[in-house]
C-alpha cells in the first residue's frame, strides 16, 4: 500500500510540473496601447492649437479639444513635444458643430435634438509621407429638446471630444 501511495504522489507531481512547464512557454503577450510606431525612427510629435471655424461657437470647445489630443498622445506614445516640425504633425479645425431635430412628433415639435461636431485633420508624417492625410472626423450626441442646450453642453462635448481624439489616434499611429 506504502508503494501505491508514493507512485501516486510522484505521478501527480510529475503530472503538476509538465503542466507549469507548458503553461510557463504557452505565455501570450499582448500590447494595449494599441500603437504601431517605430520608436527607432520617429521621436516627436507637435500638435498645433486647433481653432474654431464653425458658424456656431462654444469657447471651451477647442480648448478642451486640445487638451485632449495632446493628452492622449502622452499617455499612449513615448514621443516627445516639440512645438512644430516634429517627425509627426497634426493640425486643424473644429469646422461643424451643429443642432439638428430629430423624432418630429405629431405636434410638429422635435422629441430629440442632435449635437455634432465636425473636426478636420490634416497630419504629416515627416518619415513615412505614404501615412499623410487630410480627413474630417465627426461625432454625435442626442438629447431631449425639453432640455435646454445650455444644461447638457459640457457633458455632451465631453463624450464627443473622446470620441474624435479616439478617432484621431486611431488613424495617426495606431493604424486601424
Amino acid at each position: 500500500m506504502d508503494w501505491n501511495k508514493a507512485k501516486y504522489y510522484l505521478t501527480t507531481t510529475i503530472a503538476i510540473a509538465v503542466i507549469a512547464v507548458i503553461m510557463k512557454s504557452c505565455a501570450v503577450s499582448f500590447k494595449f496601447n494599441g500603437t504601431s510606431i517605430d520608436y527607432s525612427k520617429i521621436k516627436t510629435i507637435s500638435i498645433s492649437e486647433f481653432t474654431n471655424t464653425a458658424t456656431l461657437v462654444y469657447p471651451p470647445l477647442v480648448i478642451q479639444l486640445n487638451e485632449a489630443l495632446q493628452d492622449i498622445y502622452r499617455k499612449q506614445t513615448r514621443l516627445n513635444f516639440v512645438n512644430q516640425g516634429g517627425d509627426l504633425e497634426i493640425e486643424g479645425e473644429v469646422t461643424g458643430y451643429t443642432l439638428t431635430p430629430l423624432s418630429i412628433q405629431s405636434d410638429a415639435y422635435a422629441a430629440e435634438t442632435r449635437l455634432t461636431m465636425t473636426v478636420r485633420v490634416r497630419f504629416t508624417n515627416n518619415v513615412n509621407p505614404d501615412e499623410d492625410f487630410e480627413t474630417n472626423f465627426t461625432a454625435f450626441q442626442n438629447f431631449e429638446s425639453s432640455k435646454m442646450l445650455n444644461d447638457v453642453q459640457d457633458e455632451l462635448i465631453g463624450v464627443m471630444i473622446e470620441e474624435i481624439v479616439d478617432q484621431i489616434y486611431n488613424k495617426t499611429v495606431a493604424n486601424w
